[in-house]
């Protein structure tokens, strides 16, 4: 078995498949990529509709934060994906890059390289899409971008109802402005999800200069004095030992990446010598935990809804058209608001879905029902990721620290008033039986108590590594050699909207940064 390499990734998620494809492209480079998970083969990872049924399986990390202070300490369940394409393969594929607001923002506050300028032609880079056209989308790129194929009229009924309260139609949250209400794009071709290792690692599998770990559990990364050479792995119940020669590249995710720094000996000194493990470098290395909250309301309805789409004509339309509602993300529609008119970006996401979505769908839908509510897209509140054990395989502690801020608060209140606006439009008001669950009044008090009760997280864990703290702007970690980072972990602060897709072109830009090739 070959154990030298130039690069080793380590994570085969969104972004370490991008760095496997793109890095391998030149023949003369050996690269391995690292994942603990398994193939991307189930059947419910292709098939759109079915994502939640991934949850607490193999194919799930099963994270859960500490009890949470301003939720009345519950604890948050926090799905990652465990498997060829991370959580690209079982998230709910919406496709949303974040504001240009974002990126610029990063750039200003020191983040060279990583304007909207700079990622912009990463982007287009990476999309194929199918329908959207223009400078600001990509036709040929290794990951398929298209229109929805399920086209529930809910959500048609959910638009109309947005319009009848005041805001404006948006059919491309990626184009000139990112206001308005729409249908979302998703990561899907003919139907079927198209996660990053579909669009990325699959078509280089086959290069022999890549070589593929799967259900290998790295251990630690280990240094000659401050340079990282080696990356040790549980595989098939061994401890194999994985050597490179030019650099260890981690795409772990927000979770994973800073777990095996300080497993490692990289992050809070302190920390790491309670557990006695040596600090090589004292870095904030797990500090500013970023994601998005978000709570739904829930109504029951007459209409058919996607619970329907257990049928055997569901299954058929699937198998031979690659159409119906198995091919729905759930997620069809929503929007991007702003609660206050001196903001210049949105600051409340909203997200409709044509399916009873209840207790963070670890519960299956019984009835016919909708919900709709607000992410809270620019969160102020920081939490942090910090060890668990000295253990590798002991999960890390991940404090989300949600609505700790009063602005936090203040904003998260007004987009659930603002989605029981939408719900009470006549569009939506006719197909309502009966409330599920939403506040009892359109009080501050009573919508605070509902989003204590019911408030979680939209999965997208942010800037635990950030640029500027952790790493430089090429991704190095600060105070050691040959070891970078490329995740969402590096985002200096989270972005309005889906953290997908600008997890990939990071990794895009990545790749041109550490092949030595010219920037776009």
């Amino acid at each position: 078995m070959k154990t030298d390499f130039d690069y080793i990734i380590i994570g085969a998620g969104s972004a370490g498949c991008v760095l496997a494809a793109r890095l391998s492209e030149d023949p003369d480079v050996t690269v391995a990529l690292v994942e603990a998970g398994d193939r991307d083969s189930a059947p419910e990872i292709n098939i759109p509709l079915l994502f939640p049924q991934l949850f607490k399986t193999q194919f799930d990390w099963d994270f859960s934060s500490e009890p949470e202070p301003a939720l009345g300490q519950r604890r948050i369940y926090l799905p990652r994906g465990k498997v060829l394409g991370g959580s690209s393969s079982t998230n709910a594929m919406v496709y949303i890059r974040g504001n240009p607001k974002d990126f610029d923002d990063w750039a200003r506050q020191g983040a060279t390289g990583w304007s909207h300028k700079d990622l912009l032609p990463y982007f287009v880079k990476s999309e194929a899409n199918e329908s959207k056209r223009g400078d600001l989308h990509g036709l040929d790129g290794p990951l398929h971008v298209s229109d929805s194929r399920s086209m529930h009229p809910l959500v048609d009924r959910f638009l109309q109802a947005a319009l009848e309260t005041g805001y404006a139609r948006n059919d491309d949250f990626n184009g000139p402005t990112q206001f308005g209400v729409g249908r979302y794009q998703v990561t899907q071709h003919d139907g079927e999800r198209w996660s990053a290792a579909r669009g990325y690692l699959w078509p280089a599998i086959d290069r022999p200069n890549l070589h593929l770990f799967t259900g290998a559990l790295v251990q630690r990364i280990e240094f000659d004095g401050r340079r990282a050479r080696r990356v040790v792995v549980r595989h098939n119940d061994e401890e194999l030992m994985l050597r490179t020669h030019r650099e260890i590249i981690l795409s772990a995710g927000t979770y994973g990446s800073p777990h095996i720094l300080m497993l490692s000996g990289i992050g809070p000194a302190d920390a790491l010598n309670s557990f006695n493990i040596s600090p090589i470098v004292d870095l904030p290395v797990g500090e500013d935990l970023q994601d998005h909250p978000f709570v739904l309301l829930n109504y029951l309805t007459d209409q058919e809804t996607l619970i329907a789409a257990a049928s055997q004509e569901s299954l058929r339309q699937f198998e031979e058209e690659r159409r119906g509602p198995l091919t729905s993300n759930v997620a069809e529609g929503g929007g991007f608001i702003s609660t206050s008119p001196r903001l210049a970006a949105p600051d409340i996401q909203i997200t409709m879905g044509a399916v009873m979505f209840v207790e963070e769908a670890l519960t299956a839908p019984y009835d016919h029902g909708f919900g709709l509510g607000p992410t809270l897209i620019k969160p102020t509140s920081r939490g942090k990721v910090t060890l668990r054990s000295a253990r590798p395989d002991a999960k890390p502690r991940i404090f989300c620290n949600l609505l700790a801020t009063p602005k936090d608060r203040s904003s998260m209140i007004a987009g659930v008033r603002a989605c029981m606006e939408i719900a009470g439009q006549p569009s939506l008001k006719a197909v309502r039986r009966q409330t599920q669950n939403a506040p009892l009044t359109e009080s501050d008090d009573d919508i605070w108590s509902f989003i204590q009760q019911r408030v979680q997280v939209f999965y997208h864990p942010t800037s635990t590594c950030s640029i500027g703290k952790v790493v430089d702007s090429q991704l190095n970690v600060a105070g050691v050699e040959g070891l970078r980072v490329v995740d969402a972990s590096v985002m200096p602060t989270i972005v309005r909207g889906n953290t997908n897709a600008a997890t990939i072109a990071i990794a895009e830009r990545a790749s041109d940064l550490i092949a030595g090739r010219p920037l776009r």
